[in-house]
């Protein structure tokens, strides 16, 4: 497994060691031992999800606040995204600011995105199966939306026309009015 940080270094990007031939691949999606040595974090995942999404639809930017902030190791297993993390602790020299990678079925990368991050994608093929593990369980009461495409954050979205959105995402708060952390 190879581990990079991206531009904001508590957003890791993960390749994992895939073992083809000619009859298809293997690869390890997650490993905790693996996963701490290479990262040097201890994690528990409570939950796992999968969602599948159709072509132009934007997810996001969702989080939850503490007690029930939410760790997301992702991972597309069909069709590809454009997944961005975007910082939203107060204190961190990276607040406000976002990282966006590719993640597809074809290239099998990972993103860490710890608490404290809201989260999106883009799907950018016909269709997408999203997989992610959180570190804590959903909970309706502390979940909370950004504006996807809030000018002061200014994610640079792959689109090619108005994304497919849902309606709590459409009206989600730009990051002035946003609940953040400490």
């Amino acid at each position: 497994m190879i581990v990079t940080a991206t531009a904001i270094p508590d957003v890791l990007l993960i390749e994992p060691k895939v073992f083809g031939d000619e009859r298809g691949y293997f690869f390890e999606s997650f490993n905790a031992r693996s996963f701490a040595r290479a990262t040097g974090l201890n994690l528990a995942f409570v939950q796992d999800n999968h969602s599948r999404s159709a072509q132009h639809v934007l997810r996001g930017l969702h989080y939850q606040l503490p007690p029930k902030a939410q760790g997301k190791l992702v991972l597309v297993v069909q069709g590809s995204v454009f997944d961005v993390a975007v910082d939203l602790r107060r204190h961190s020299p990276s607040f406000g600011r976002w990282v966006g990678h590719g993640l597809s079925a074809d290239n099998k990368r990972q993103l860490w995105i710890p608490p404290g991050f809201a989260h999106g994608f883009l799907v950018l093929s016909e269709s997408a199966d999203f997989l992610y593990k959180t570190t804590d369980y959903y909970s309706p009461e502390h979940e909370r939306n950004l504006l996807w495409n809030d000018p002061e954050i200014g994610i640079d979205w792959p689109l090619d026309c108005p994304p497919i959105l849902a309606r709590k995402d459409a009206a989600a708060p730009p990051l002035a009015a946003a609940d953040l952390f400490p």
